[in-house]
């Protein structure tokens, strides 16, 4: 393998972290096309003893083997009872057997002639499969021999160090693997209350839009296959150099025959033959790896890839989804919505997709996180995530479908009649939500706005958290279970200090174990929107937390709740109740935005206690409901 790993294709991939491995790691072969003399069968082994069939690549290659190794098992087997009878030398029949072997290869190649990806996946799927192990095995044997018996603020700082250095192995799994891979760290870079922050922060760095690329050749083939002609027959112009790359696709610029810019979105090469085997292989490590480290459980995080990447990697899907979600805003628009024609989804072109390739209009923007680019518009951070915030909260709580990657780089925003335009890009993710879920959702996040412990028990029994609805809460709003039942009306306000976010992060780290076991077993919708959540807190973090997206979600749950109760029974009583509780909701989250303000100024005018620069130490985490401690203790002796 270390040999193979010598035939890189520069152009693929630019300026990627190095790892030093005899699997390829350090050499990047994410990108190396099979050798002529590469096995096509070699993954149809590797695969059998580990039970996949969902690829469609190992189906064909399934019918590389039968007439020629059929007729070669047999053949093998007189020959074994033969030279068993008359003593012939091994050497002798272990050259006839390779020979038999060779030739009814070489007989399934002629007979089924697989296509280039298929001898692509075949040949790099050990080499992966060799990438994987290697960085499971270096980071499992970094932790056992670094951390030791060390204690304390030693065992501390030398598990940071882990941490780190099992980050940067991952990443580079990432760059030369692609694809599932990709998708699995961007997942990571958004799990700020599960992971480590090494690995978070990490993987946000580098995989949000700085993915590998596929050479033109292969972006060519693709087009020949699908729609029957090459890019440059197409559209007037087409760049052979993509202006953007993901984990799943990389994205040409293009114009078409009447001179309208294009955005067209190309699937890599060799993905939908490589999935399967890749997510066995992942699901596979991550198991092992729980073995040796029982509190690390992210199984839940693989069935997730497992379920959604077929959906994603059909870009029909992806066109339809974004045609509803259209629909949905312009829904909004006709009811009044604030931000009505604001959000913008583009327009696709059919006749040159496919299930690989997407056709979009070009829309030129800036990065939602890009401070100097919002500037450059005159547009403020505080106008940009209000919009995002209201964006979203309206596909949870009015809509129901929702898009569940926005991540930064799935969204640009532009200038428009002096206001900010948000563009969603990336439509391949996306989960419908029935309304008996979607309102159960909605009483929760009311529940947790308003301090309401009862209210927080009974709807977080329905997403299935159980007894550990204190912990489901604190991974919901980022705070402690103390601070989320703080009677004041600012009991959620945005807390930008150090150590505020110390003892968030520890009070999560503290429970990880219940945290996993909580996510085993909530229901994979759920799921999403936890991520959802993460994504857009992370974008909210990015731009410096200017607004408390708290009072937009309590304000579009609250609407998603009242209207549901007017379809119920619209009677002037009913009325009347819904319209004394918007007032109630209006009040407190008024009473809300006046004590932030308050002590907004209070700071500035450093009328109140100053923020340290640093964390400080924690002695003490905040606590949780004592009964639920109690039961746990009686359940485990028990």
């Amino acid at each position: 393998m270390c040999e193979t790993s010598q035939t890189l294709d520069d152009t693929r991939i630019d300026k990627l972290p190095r790892a030093k491995s005899c699997f390829g790691i350090e050499h990047n072969i994410h990108n190396v096309a099979p050798p002529a003399s590469a096995p096509p069968y070699a993954l149809r082994s590797a695969i059998a003893g580990g039970g996949l069939t969902a690829s469609p690549m190992l189906g064909r290659l399934g019918r590389l083997v039968p007439a020629g190794l059929q007729c070669c098992h047999a053949y093998g087997t007189r020959f074994a009872a033969t030279s068993a009878a008359t003593r012939q030398p091994p050497r002798r029949w272990s050259m006839l057997v390779g020979f038999s072997l060779g030739v009814g290869a070489g007989a399934g190649l002629l007979v089924y002639q697989p296509t280039p990806e298929d001898l692509r996946a075949a040949y790099l799927t050990p080499v992966r499969l060799g990438r994987d192990v290697y960085t499971a095995a270096a980071t499992v044997i970094d932790y056992k021999l670094s951390l030791g018996t060390l204690t304390g603020a030693a065992r501390e700082a030398a598990l940071r160090e882990c941490h780190q250095r099992g980050a940067d192995r991952l990443l580079a799994l990432c760059f030369a693997n692609g694809g599932v891979y990709t998708k699995l760290g961007q997942h990571i870079g958004q799990l700020d209350h599960l992971l480590p922050e090494e690995y978070v922060l990490t993987m946000r760095r580098h995989l949000l839009d700085r993915c590998p690329v596929s050479p033109p050749e292969e972006v060519r083939r693709i087009f020949e296959q699908d729609l029957g002609a090459p890019p440059e027959k197409l559209f007037a112009y087409f760049s052979p150099q993509p202006i953007a790359s993901a984990s799943l696709a990389q994205v040409h610029e293009a114009r078409d025959h009447s001179g309208r810019r294009l955005a067209v979105k190309v699937q890599h090469a060799g993905l939908r033959e490589s999935c399967a085997a890749d997510v066995a292989t992942v699901s596979a490590l991550v198991a092992a790896v729980r073995w040796v480290f029982p509190d690390f459980d992210y199984g839940w995080l693989v069935d997730e890839i497992k379920e959604n990447l077929p959906r994603e990697l059909d870009f029909r899907h992806e066109a339809g989804n974004a045609e509803r979600c259209r629909a949905n805003l312009q829904q909004s628009a006709r009811a009044g919505a604030w931000h009505a024609g604001r959000v913008h989804v583009p327009l696709i072109d059919y006749r040159t997709s496919s299930h690989r390739i997407l056709t979009m209009e070009f829309i030129d923007g800036v990065g939602v996180t890009d401070l100097e680019g919002l500037a450059a518009l005159g547009l403020s951070r505080r106008e940009v995530m209000l919009l995002i915030a209201e964006t979203f909260n309206e596909m949870i709580f009015a809509h129901g479908y929702v898009h569940c990657d926005p991540h930064a780089a799935n969204m640009l925003v532009r200038k428009v009649d002096g206001h900010a335009q948000l563009v969603l890009l990336d439509h391949g993710l996306y989960k419908s939500y029935t309304d008996s879920f979607r309102l159960s959702y909605a009483a929760l996040w009311r529940s947790l706005i308003f301090a309401d412990e009862a209210g927080i028990r009974r709807y977080s029994a329905a997403m299935n958290a159980g007894d550990a609805y204190d912990i489901f809460a604190s991974m919901l709003t980022q705070r402690s279970w103390d601070q989320i039942l703080d009677a004041r009306s600012d009991h959620l306000a945005v807390q930008r200090t150090p150590q505020t976010r110390q003892v968030a992060q520890q009070y999560m780290a503290t429970y990880s174990r219940e945290i996993t076991s909580l996510l085993q077993r909530m229901p994979r919708p759920l799921l999403l929107l936890l991520k959802t959540n993460d994504c857009l807190r992370s974008i909210d973090f990015a731009l410096g937390e200017p607004v408390n997206t708290f009072v937009i979600t309590a304000r579009e749950c609250s609407a998603a709740l009242a209207r549901e109760r007017l379809r119920g029974a619209p009677g002037p009583l009913v009325r009347l109740a819904v319209a004394w509780e918007r007032l109630r909701v209006e009040a407190r989250m008024l009473g809300f935005e006046l004590m932030v303000w308050c002590k907004g100024v209070r700071a500035r005018l450093r009328l109140g206690p100053k923020p340290p620069a640093e964390p400080l130490p924690i002695t003490e985490l905040p606590a949780r409901p004592p009964e639920l401690l109690q039961a746990r203790t009686a359940g485990a002796a028990a």
